[in-house]
């Protein structure tokens, strides 16, 4: 009965029914993504996501959308190779049934071939996919990161009034996450639909009717499946529907405590000084709660929406067998014909229920969608916060520059100031007084002051913090940061480091290592100074840049630099009164935003 192929023509009809299909479903599907990224909030994160990729006018131009149609034709391609297996398992069982030796092997040879061909779309497709996949990361953590270094987002985002937790997390995992499942989902939508249009034919074909309570039902395996397949598919959408946010709340907690224990391993010298055990104790254990809170809830809920899945999955495999059985013990139909209806029922179950069965990928899909299109609005919001006028000039202007707390309370007022080429300006102030928040206002960092300052731009300004930050890497690499390591020469950085007083580092240089820690904070501000050397600025803001040198030290680097560089501008923030004799004039910040310069005497 179903069993009934021109295996001769089969294989010209088969193209020319995969181009048809082929064709029709692409279309469909850029119908379908068109109202969902237009209506959906869903689909809206997904196309600002995706489509700049996708997009002919994107970094590969037409290349991903053309990957995209190669997986769509290997989804249709083996939904066709499966109708044709449950037609070529249908002729083989009847040929058994009717003791039809050379009809059972010919079906044999045509089983060969037909696997033959499945195992090489399986391979090519595996390929293509993941191709596609890796790119796409490629391009997306590309993009991420772009974003959230540029306008130095990645620093302001802590001033917004909703900063996102653990960036990090967002920029590893969600970029790897958001291209794999997107190409799952996509292809497994598409291959059900397919599925079930193709596989209800066939299942119209073997259906005959089924009186129910006195009342004829024609085709009742059809209906059966339908009925059967939306009903479950409603109660598990009810079901599952929390674990969006749980997923969410999963990735969430799992970051903080995560965050806890890299914060705890980094000042471990510190909390062991202070034998602060008990105290970081509890702190992780407090977060740790939060998580196996949460991954209970989950498994719960999971327990509930796969306990249901599976249920009705075990219920999908026995219920056309007895549907049919009635129909093969009168003759109606032949044993081929029964294991294709159970073919055909299990197709169209499987395709009705993948958006039931994949509700838990999709939740945590959703919760990727969320939290990387929660960090671009985030960097956007950082890149809008207000800041000094920053312009481009030759020494240091400050004109009416006023610098408060996010409170409003005022830190510095109406601040004015010329600072010629080769001076060198002394900050001074009590503690918390605004020292440091002030050269935050002047490198744009500070969202909450006003007024303008005129400086070197670029590379022509470099600001030296208490402890200067040393990147992973070769020693070589730190010392020439933010510049390319490899245009550091031997015999330059050697030079370097005996200037600065680390001369025991010179053949350490293309050593690995994490500097920041085996390096003590004097070495590492020394190699701070070795920086100023190699960058040379015209303006210089040195914060508590010598704090952990002897006086010793400190009037050698302050020398080295005036001898070095003899036209720079030196704007040092410090409390040492030793200070004092290296500048030339003393900018002091007193209380309620009031100031006064003054004159020094080296």
């Amino acid at each position: 009965m179903g069993g009934a192929l021109d295996w001769s023509t089969e294989w010209l009809t088969s193209i020319i029914w995969i181009a048809g299909v082929f064709v029709a479903t692409a279309i469909g599907c850029a119908v379908l993504v068109a109202l969902l990224t237009r209506y959906t909030v869903w689909g809206r994160q997904f196309r600002r996501l995706a489509f700049p990729y996708f997009s002919p006018r994107g970094p590969e131009g037409w290349r991903p959308l053309l990957a995209v149609l190669l997986i769509l034709l290997l989804a249709i391609a083996s939904v066709r190779l499966n109708v044709l297996l449950s037609y070529q398992g249908n002729g083989m069982l009847t040929a058994l049934q009717e003791l039809d030796a050379p009809t059972f092997w010919l079906y044999i040879g045509i089983f060969g071939v037909l696997a033959t061909l499945h195992v090489a779309r399986v391979l090519f497709e595996f390929y293509v996919q993941q191709a596609l996949i890796i790119r796409w990361r490629a391009w997306l953590t590309d993009r991420v990161i772009g974003d959230w270094l540029d306008g130095r987002a990645y620093h302001k985002g802590r001033y917004t009034k909703a900063a996102v937790d653990n960036p990090d997390q967002r920029i590893q995992e969600d970029t790897a996450s958001f291209p794999s499942v997107s190409v799952t989902l996509g292809v497994g939508a598409v291959s059900s639909l397919v599925s079930l249009v193709s596989f209800t034919l066939i299942l119209w074909q073997l259906s005959g009717p089924l009186t129910v309570l006195g009342v004829e039902i024609p085709r009742a395996m059809t209906f059966t499946a339908y009925i059967f397949v939306i009903i479950a598919s409603v109660i598990a959408f009810r079901i599952g529907r929390p674990l969006i946010l749980l997923n969410f709340l999963n990735e969430r907690f799992n970051a903080s405590f995560r965050y806890a224990l890299v914060r705890l391993r980094d000042s471990s010298e510190n909390i062991a000084f202070q034998r602060g055990e008990r105290v970081e104790s509890g702190i992780l254990a407090g977060r740790f709660r939060h998580v196996i809170s949460n991954a209970w809830a989950i498994v719960f809920r999971s327990l509930k929406f796969q306990g249901f899945n599976l249920g009705v999955s075990q219920a999908s495999v026995v219920l056309p067998y007895m549907i049919q059985a009635p129909r093969f013990f009168a003759g109606q139909i032949t044993l081929g014909d029964l294991n294709q209806t159970a073919t055909a029922f299990g197709e169209v179950h499987d395709a009705l229920s993948f958006f039931r069965n994949a509700y838990d990928e999709f939740a945590s899909y959703r919760a990727v969608l969320n939290r990387l299109t929660g960090l671009l609005d985030a960097d956007d919001a950082a890149r809008a916060l207000p800041a000094a006028d920053v312009t481009d000039g030759d020494g240091l202007q400050v004109r009416d520059l006023s610098v408060r707390l996010p409170d409003e309370r005022i830190l510095v007022d109406d601040l004015d100031l010329d600072v010629a080429a080769g001076t060198a300006l002394l900050v001074t102030g009590p503690s918390g007084g605004g020292k440091t928040t002030l050269l935050r206002s002047m490198a744009e960092l500070w969202p909450y002051a006003s007024g303008t300052v005129r400086r070197p731009a670029a590379d022509g300004s470099l600001f030296l913090p208490q402890q200067p930050y040393l990147p992973l890497g070769t020693l070589r690499a730190a010392l020439a940061y933010p510049g390319p390591a490899d245009e550091m020469d031997d015999a330059r950085a050697a030079q370097l480091l005996r200037q600065v007083q680390l001369p025991q580092l010179a053949d350490r240089l293309d050593e690995e290592d994490d500097w920041a820690r085996r390096l003590s904070p004097g070495e590492q501000q020394r190699l701070g100074f070795a920086r100023v050397l190699v960058v040379r600025p015209r303006v210089v803001f040195l914060d508590e840049a010598t704090s952990a040198l002897d006086e010793g030290l400190e009037q050698s680097l302050y020398t080295l630099l005036r001898e070095e560089l003899p036209e720079l501008v030196i704007v040092s923030v410090g409390h040492r009164s030793s200070l004092r004799r290296f500048h030339d004039e003393l900018l002091e910040l007193q209380t309620d935003g009031r100031w006064e310069t003054s004159a020094l005497q080296r």
